[in-house]
C-alpha cells in the first residue's frame, strides 16, 4: 500500500470512488450483463475500492449466488451488504477461492507492482468456462487531461497530468499496460478475448474525480518538486470555476 499513490485510507478516497462509480459503472455493468452474469453465479470483485460494483453483482446473482469483494483496504466496503468482504493482496497472495463464474477488476492492475502474478491469480480462480473482465487504463495513450489545450488553465491541467504520470512511473505503474491486455489474456490461455475502449471527456463527475485525485497527491507533487502549491491551488480554482473540460485520471 505504501507504493500506491491513491491510498484508500485518505479522506478523498470516498469522493474518488463516488466519481469513478458515476463515470464507469454504466460501462462496467454493460459488459457484465453482456457476459450473462445472473442468479446463482459466483463472482470475485478484485480491488473493489468502493461498494457499487460488488453491490451490483450481488443484485444480479441473488441469494443463491456469492460475491466476494477484496482489497488491500476494505474500509469503504460495508459489512452486511449482500456480499462477502475480505482483505487480500492479489499481487502477493494466492486466489481467495476458485471456480468463480466471473472475476472482475477495474483500474487496478496498472497500480500493482506484481501485476503478472495478480493476473495469473485471477485467471487461476476461474472455473472452466468462467469469464474474466479486466478494465484498465493506458496513461501513455491518454496523455492529456484537457484535450482542447486552448489556454493557460488547460495547459496547467495538462502539466499536472504529466507530473502525475511521473509519480506513477516512479511507483512501478505500467503506463502502457492497457494496450497489452488482449495479448496477455491470450498468453494466459484464455479464449474469446475481446476489447473495447471507453473514454469520458468531460462532465461534473470528471471534475469531481480530478479534484479528489489532485487533493490526494498534492503533497507528493510538491515534495517531488514537480508542482508548486500555487500551481495546484490555481488548478483547483479553475476546476471550481467550471472552465476546464477535464478527462478522468486512472
Amino acid at each position: 500500500m505504501a507504493r500506491y499513490l491513491l491510498d484508500n485510507a485518505q479522506p478523498e478516497a470516498g469522493a474518488r470512488f463516488g466519481a469513478l462509480a458515476e463515470l464507469f459503472d454504466p460501462s462496467t455493468f454493460r459488459h457484465i450483463d453482456a457476459l450473462g452474469i445472473g442468479p446463482g453465479m459466483r463472482c470475485w470483485e478484485v480491488g473493489a475500492g468502493g461498494p457499487t460494483v460488488p453491490a451490483g453483482l450481488a443484485t444480479r446473482v441473488g441469494p443463491g449466488g456469492h460475491v466476494l469483494a477484496t482489497d488491500l483496504d476494505v474500509a469503504w466496503l460495508p459489512a452486511g451488504a449482500g456480499y462477502e468482504v475480505r482483505r487480500h493482496d492479489v499481487g502477493a497472495e494466492p486466489p481467495p477461492g476458485e471456480d468463480f463464474d466471473l472475476v472482475h477488476a477495474r483500474l487496478l492492475l496498472v497500480h500493482v507492482p506484481n501485476r503478472a502474478q495478480a493476473l495469473a491469480a485471477m485467471v487461476a480462480a476461474l472455473r472452466p468456462g468462467g469469464r474474466l473482465l479486466v478494465e484498465e487504463a493506458d496513461p501513455a495513450l491518454q496523455p492529456l487531461a484537457c484535450l482542447d489545450e486552448s489556454g493557460p488553465p488547460q495547459r496547467l491541467a495538462n502539466k499536472l497530468k504529466r507530473d502525475f504520470r511521473t509519480l506513477m512511473a516512479g511507483r512501478a505503474v505500467d503506463l502502457a499496460y492497457g494496450r497489452t491486455l488482449p495479448r496477455l489474456l491470450r498468453e494466459a490461455g484464455l479464449t474469446g478475448v475481446a476489447a473495447d475502449a471507453y473514454f469520458p471527456v468531460t462532465g461534473p463527475a470528471c471534475a469531481r474525480l480530478e479534484r479528489a485525485t489532485v487533493e490526494q497527491i498534492r503533497g507528493r507533487l510538491v515534495d517531488a518538486d514537480l508542482a508548486t502549491t500555487a500551481e495546484i491551488d490555481e488548478h483547483l480554482a479553475n476546476l471550481d470555476a467550471g472552465v476546464l473540460d477535464v478527462r478522468p485520471r486512472p
